[in-house]
């Protein structure tokens, strides 16, 4: 009997609703921990989770028995409903709506995790904004700007 041989690397990007810089240091290392281990519980492969302020980076050896959409959803959805029962932040907190989803090789991996742990140095440099645009200009995805997160570099 065949089996399903898959090695694939997805580098996905969301940010925080309605608010401006809000993932503290502190906060930003347990949500870390705590992505890192709802990704583990869902079958995927973490290799590098890490943000800055108002956004989130993770990079993670996808399982094919579930889809980006279905995986970035349950990350979301669980850490949400953690920082909200813990009460991280004042108030209510949601993530916005969409992500960004990419691929990489398994030769880029090394760059991919080095980039994603470096991103409060990184982002002394540049906009979370930049940042993103930066990429979808790199994988040379058309995107309308109606469509893109609320920024708040």
């Amino acid at each position: 009997m065949a089996n399903t041989y898959t090695q694939t690397n997805i580098h996905a990007v969301f940010a925080v609703k309605g608010r401006d810089h809000i993932l503290h240091k502190v906060l930003m290392e347990e949500l870390c921990r705590y992505m890192h281990g709802i990704l583990a519980n869902i079958h995927q492969f973490p290799l590098a989770i890490s943000g800055y302020k108002n956004h989130v980076h993770l990079f993670f050896e996808q399982n094919p028995d579930t889809s980006l959409s279905d995986i970035v959803e349950k990350v979301k959805a669980n850490s949400s409903k953690w920082i909200n029962l813990n009460k991280k932040v004042t108030g209510h907190f949601e993530w916005q709506r969409g992500y960004g989803g990419f691929s990489y090789a398994k030769s880029q991996r090394q760059k991919v995790i080095q980039y994603i742990m470096n991103q409060e140095k990184h982002h002394q440099n540049r906009t979370f904004k930049e940042e993103y645009l930066a990429i979808l200009q790199n994988f040379g995805i058309a995107f309308d700007n109606q469509y893109l997160f609320e920024f708040y570099d």
